[in-house]
């Protein structure tokens, strides 16, 4: 078991939520890691979807990050719909 891969496990609990992370599988690859999932984290029915995730594949911000990474956006407006005119053939947005 040592070289089996950590794998992060996310469930969605119901049609049209989003899948939340709840914990983690080491598996010997993707399908084992979803069937372990699945006997974890699912055995009462609580969830419709699971996804399976390598530990290893996953980048994320950390909260420390927030402004540097996030405030840059406000200061370009060409992001923003207001920038732009819109064509009359468009109509209201």
């Amino acid at each position: 078991m040592s070289d089996w891969t950590l794998f992060e496990v996310f469930v969605r609990s119901k049609h049209g939520l989003n899948h939340k992370h709840v914990g983690s599988v080491h598996a010997a690859d993707a399908a084992m890691a979803l069937e372990n999932a699945r006997e974890l984290y699912t055995r009462r029915s609580e969830g419709v979807s699971l996804w399976v995730v390598p530990s290893a594949q996953i980048t994320a911000s950390s909260p420390d990050e927030k402004e540097p990474l996030f405030d840059p956006s406000d200061d370009k407006v060409y992001r923003h719909a207001t920038f732009y005119d819109l064509p009359q053939e468009v109509g209201h947005m």
